[in-house]
């Protein structure tokens, strides 16, 4: 590139985003970027924040098509360059990878290419995940969870001053646990978003989906109390083209599809709660208009720990003499510890003392208050207490077998819609206690709790 190109270049970079990104990628690897659509259309949105005309964005788009090179690296850089005094918070699941983009950044200000498009943009200081620009402008990288004492982002200004970018809040394989995901939007809505210095300081979330209710289903739901603006970029596009065919043709990603539909669904397609194809495949249930007679009936009871999270979900499940599994009865509902508890032996009476109740157990000592607790209330039921073993997905597969050959009814019922969309949605879903309530009753059927039963009701229900 001579001379007079370089200048036309550098003043491009400085008016044009999505330029500035291709050229220093070049000046920094000496390779060409690969463009691509969804690169242009993530480069509008976010000048869409810089000029002001979005301050909620969430992108959502599959794991490694160029997110944080365009979202955080570039775009932060870029923004310093236009104004130096810009102030930033940039926050990843974990402190590690939010400083390493931070790091990234902190290069591409310290590269001669790029003090050839913003020569004005000095920096104060390199640490990695804290440093200044000599015309004011701050960079702090933070971890999911990580104290923000004493840092804001943006300025008391109506024009452009900085951001909260946040780059994949959650870790995908911890995405699943609920107590993982709540503490993630806990610490969003209590501490990183109080930390804009301005009711103009935008905010940024650019990740893959991952569940229902990971912090981008909860900010699309409302949950903030703000409209947000959605760039949302399936791998597969509704067309049925690929979004990157550089990246994945579209027999690739019918593979991908293939192997692991949910997780396909929630990271390449940005749809945590695919219409089929997850682990229960619930058209497959048959429906029946009256009880058929059976050799055994249990209660499995899944128990939520307070009164604003999951459902406390009791269900009842058989098996008749041709081998086919029963779903007769499902009870669901959110109360406290005390109306819960009278719930649970209101259920007992209705079923009656042929029903084996199953209920599960946590570990150490409050949880043997608990089963104490449980054998006195249902004194007089066979009562089984046992602690859950692997993951909700482990548990629920031995019964999803079941459902997906055909092999398991249920009766019309009321609760039949909301039995069918949990199953559709697992293991993605907002909710997943009927599953877990089915799970275990499935199990005890089977054996797998019958040993520990007996220890429970030796110990317990003979006093």
């Amino acid at each position: 590139m001579d001379a007079k190109d370089l200048k036309v270049a550098q003043v491009m970079a400085r008016c044009d985003f999505y330029f500035f990104a291709r050229f220093m990628f070049k000046q920094r690897t000496g390779a060409k970027w690969t463009r691509a659509p969804h690169h242009g259309l993530i480069c509008t949105a976010l000048g869409d924040v810089f000029s002001g005309r979005s301050r909620r964005l969430i992108i959502t788009i599959p794991p490694r098509y160029s997110k944080t090179e365009l979202a955080v690296v570039s775009w932060i850089a870029w923004c310093l360059g236009r104004t130096p005094d810009a102030e930033f918070i940039h926050a990843a699941y974990a402190a590690s990878l939010a400083t390493t983009n931070s790091a990234s950044v902190l290069g591409l200000l310290s590269h001669e290419a790029y003090h050839g498009v913003f020569p004005e943009t000095r920096l104060e200081g390199a640490a990695k995940g804290h440093w200044r620009t000599s015309k004011g402008g701050v960079m702090y990288a933070v971890g999911a969870g990580g104290a923000l004492t004493g840092f804001g982002a943006g300025k008391a200004r109506q024009g452009f001053g900085g951001a909260i970018v946040i780059d994949d809040p959650h870790k995908a394989e911890e995405a699943r646990s609920e107590t993982t995901r709540r503490a993630v939007i806990d610490w969003y809505q209590h501490t990183l978003q109080s930390r804009a210095n301005s009711r103009h300081t935008p905010i940024i979330v650019i990740m893959q989906r991952l569940h229902q209710d990971d912090l981008a289903g909860w900010l699309l739901g409302g949950g903030s109390g703000e409209t947000w603006d959605l760039l949302s970029l399936p791998a597969i596009q509704p067309d049925g083209t690929a979004l990157w065919p550089e990246k994945h043709g579209i027999d690739d990603l019918r593979r991908m599809e293939a192997a692991s539909p949910y997780v396909f669904a929630s990271q390449y397609m940005q749809d945590p709660a695919p219409a089929e194809g997850g682990l229960f495949k619930p058209e497959r249930l048959v429906i029946l208009e009256a009880l058929p007679k059976a050799g055994r009936w249990v209660r499995g009871w899944d128990l939520a720990a307070s009164v604003d999270g999951d459902h406390t979900a009791g269900a009842k499940l058989g098996q008749t003499e041709d081998g086919r599994w029963v779903i007769a009865d499902l009870v669901r509902f959110r109360k406290s510890a005390d109306q819960r508890d009278a719930a649970l032996k209101q259920t007992a009476e209705l079923d009656g003392r042929s029903v084996r109740i199953s209920l599960p157990q946590d570990p150490g000592q409050a949880g043997k208050s608990l089963a104490l607790h449980f054998a006195r209330l249902l004194a007089g039921y066979a009562v089984s207490m046992t602690p859950e073993t692997g993951s909700k997905i482990l548990r629920a597969e031995p019964f999803a077998a079941q459902v997906n050959v055909g092999n398991v009814a249920m009766v019309r019922a009321p609760w039949n819609s909301a039995l069918v969309e949990e199953m559709r949605l697992f293991p993605n879903g907002a909710h997943d206690d009927q599953i877990d309530a089915l799970s275990r009753a499935y199990s005890h059927l089977l054996g797998g709790v019958t040993r520990r039963a007996r220890t429970v009701g030796a110990t317990h229900m003979g006093r």
